[in-house]
């Protein structure tokens, strides 16, 4: 059995992840399983498979993960949440995951059906919190349970100061590891796990990186999930927005710079945010291994 994606990341050496999305449509599908295959041979630790916002995507997202296990080398991470579901609902499905084999699970709160920026209301008879998830799964079996974490704090968190004790308390209650919102500002990571260590948590915090191919989509991911696309980053990407190769080179080259920051500062691992495609995230392992931190296996030409 390998080890779990919790010890892995005590290990010294930086994990890499990647995220995918289960798609809507047959053309999509096909996008997704190009990308998979594309990436495939660049041996992530695990990968992640998201869950549509309002908990819309629950069936094709365990179908996308049973599809890695099976027909991949691909170790799937299933993102699962309290939207739309009783307590017993996601017992069921936890159960349901285990009589499979599937227990690495990102656990999380999950957005308002319809808007996302609606007000929380849980499900009559479900759970209120992420933290909650994490203590249903850890209490049903051996599910290695990671959580979300947010550099800038979340949107609804009163201040700083609540984000950090919220995400402990995720911790506290059996997550064993977190994965960040994508951000830009290193110190943004480097504030975040030194809150986390000052209040006593110690749990690994991998962070998440969005290579930035399409500037205008990147400002509407980040106005959603309240992430700050820097100005002086968006005026460099302004300059070249009319050339898309120079877009790419550009968004390429400020991933891999930031992934090297968060490598020197003591990061875990790396997970990128792929959106469903490869170039981008082929490039970025790309240089990251001729900068010697992270190692191709042996049969991938980059």
């Amino acid at each position: 059995m390998p080890p779990a994606i919790s010890a892995l990341l005590e290990a010294e050496r930086p994990t890499l992840s990647f995220e995918f999305f289960p798609p809507k449509t047959v053309e999509g599908q096909s996008a997704l399983w190009r990308t998979v295959r594309e990436l495939e041979g660049l041996a992530p630790d695990f990968v992640s498979v998201t869950y549509g916002a309002g908990g819309s995507t629950r069936d094709r997202t365990l179908d996308v993960v049973e599809r890695l296990r099976s027909d991949t080398s691909l170790r799937p991470v299933m993102h699962l949440t309290c939207v739309g579901t009783t307590s017993d609902e996601l017992g069921r499905i936890a159960r349901h995951l285990l009589d499979r084999g599937i227990t690495d699970v990102l656990a999380l709160r999950g957005d308002p059906p319809g808007d996302p920026g609606a007000d929380w209301t849980p499900t009559p008879d479900g759970l209120r919190y992420a933290e909650d998830l994490v203590r249903l799964l850890t209490d049903l079996g051996p599910f290695d349970v990671g959580v979300a974490a947010f550099p800038e704090g979340h949107p609804e968190a009163p201040n700083r100061g609540v984000d950090r004790q919220r995400l402990a308390d995720k911790c506290a209650s059996g997550a064993r590891y977190a994965i960040t919102q994508f951000f830009f500002d290193v110190e943004q990571y480097v504030c975040l796990v030194d809150d986390l260590r000052a209040i006593g948590c110690a749990t690994p915090v991998v962070p998440g990186l969005l290579p930035v191919t399409n500037p205008a989509q990147t400002r509407r991911f980040a106005a959603k999930v309240g992430a700050t696309f820097p100005a002086e980053l968006d005026a460099a990407f302004r300059e070249v927005e009319h050339d898309p190769a120079a877009v790419h080179e550009l968004g390429v080259r400020c991933a891999v710079d930031l992934a090297l920051q968060l490598i020197a500062c003591g990061a875990p691992g790396l997970h990128l945010y792929t959106l469903n495609r490869a170039a981008a995230t082929r490039e970025v392992c790309a240089e990251l291994h001729r900068a010697g931190v992270w190692r191709a296996p042996h049969t991938v030409t980059l």
